[in-house]
């Protein structure tokens, strides 16, 4: 309970101190439009309330996330508590911060479009080949993940195979409809929440297939 509330602490204090060094090394504007406002177009770039966006973020990055940290806690012990608190302080949430940043002065680009302009075609054709890789490869494991955990729930005769197809068919329908429209609407108790204040970094982004949706907070 010590290390756990102790990782509390540091996260939060990698929030508040470390975040504010990194905004005054990147230099940010909060008065900058977002994509979101200046490219609406109601598809990839929307604008959208604080209080939803956090609530979408959230689930796209809790995932597996809570499952695979108690499961390395069980492994490893407390040392787990290092790699996953000051990865996410001193990697993860710069990553995150400054390849949203850079899209957002970039116009929305995703990472292969702004490496390629700046190194050329045959190096955003090659990002892109490696975007796509890695997303099988998170596809993967977001699938095996699941399909195990639930399989061990399960009768043995719904085995991995049998929920790893499930969970497969439940991705093709979430890429085919129109999901973050009826996930979006469905969040009813945050739509009468206005957005009327200000955030330190107004925006985030959303994978959206290979797509970045760019949104104001």
């Amino acid at each position: 309970m010590y290390t756990f509330l102790l990782s509390i602490v540091a996260l939060l204090l990698g929030y508040f101190f470390y975040g504010k060094l990194v905004e005054k090394i990147f230099g940010i504007d909060v008065n900058r439009k977002t994509p979101a406002e200046t490219m609406n177009d109601g598809v990839d770039f929307v604008p959208l309330g604080w209080a939803r966006i956090f609530l979408i973020q959230f689930l796209n990055i809790a995932g597996l996330g809570p499952i695979f940290g108690a499961i390395a806690g069980a492994m490893w012990g407390p040392v787990a508590f290092l790699w996953i608190v000051f990865g996410c302080i001193f990697g993860g949430a710069v990553h995150d911060f400054f390849s949203g940043m850079i899209s957002l002065r970039m116009g929305g680009q995703s990472v292969p479009e702004i490496v390629g302009k700046y190194m050329g075609v045959g190096v955003k054709q090659f990002m892109r080949a490696f975007t796509i890789g890695m997303m099988i490869l998170v596809g993967a494991v977001f699938i095996m993940g699941p399909a195990k955990i639930i399989a061990g729930l399960t009768p043995d005769y719904l085995d991995v195979t049998f929920w790893a197809i499930v969970i497969f068919c439940y991705y093709i329908l979430a890429t085919l409809l129109p999901i973050d429209k009826l996930i979006g609407r469905g969040y009813v108790w945050y739509k009468e929440i206005r957005d009327d204040s200000k955030s330190i970094v107004p925006y985030t982004f959303i994978p959206y297939t290979l797509k970045l949706r760019i949104v104001k907070y």
